[in-house]
Parts: structure tokens; C-alpha cells; sequence
């Protein structure tokens, strides 16, 4: 399970997270919990949650039988859904995660 920052001005709001789900997914969203369940590609299980102003994603791949260019399809998707999620890009949710392991502010 990953914890991600959001950048300011993005709500911590699990309806704007279903809108990108299925922006980013095109799958079917299912609500277990008050978290969002969704699978696709590479990915057998997607779930996503807010959980003290953070985004919580947690992930169950399953590689076997997939192709590669689904792999990477998956991959690209996923990212930009957490691009779009938090607000920051790859490169800033490195450098967040870092901080956070540092004890930094």
C-alpha cells in the first residue's frame, strides 16, 4: 500500500479519485468499504481510498499471460492516474517520498 501527498488545491475527494479511475481505466468501479475497487491489464486488483487528507492506492499485479505491450499500457495508465490523482508528476512523488523516509518537512 502507497500513501501519496496532494498537491494543493486538490481535494482529498474519493468521487473526484472515481473520475479518474475510470478516465484513466475505462474499467468498471466497484465500492468495498467506502474505497474503490477496479482491476485492469497487468493490474488484477486497483484500490484507492483517503485516508487522513492522502491518497492511499493499493495494487495486486498479475503478470502471467499478459503481453508486454499491456504491461506497459497498464503502466502508463497507472501513472497518469496518480499524476492526475495527487497532482504531482513521477520525478515530484519521488522526491515527496524521500522526505517523508527523512523525516523532512
Amino acid at each position: 500500500m502507497q500513501e501519496y501527498k496532494l498537491k494543493r488545491g486538490f481535494t482529498p475527494d474519493i468521487e473526484r479519485l472515481r473520475t479518474l479511475l475510470a478516465e484513466c481505466f475505462g474499467t468498471e468501479i466497484k465500492e468495498e468499504d467506502k474505497k474503490l475497487v477496479t482491476s485492469y491489464g497487468a493490474l488484477k486488483k486497483i484500490t484507492v481510498w483517503i485516508d487522513n487528507k492522502k491518497m492511499c492506492v493499493d495494487t495486486v499485479s498479475d503478470n502471467a499471460g499478459v503481453s508486454d505491450e499491456m504491461v506497459l499500457d497498464t503502466n502508463k495508465r497507472f501513472r497518469n492516474f496518480l499524476d492526475k490523482g495527487t497532482g504531482y508528476t513521477s520525478k515530484d512523488r519521488v522526491k515527496n517520498a524521500k522526505k517523508d523516509v527523512s523525516g523532512e518537512d
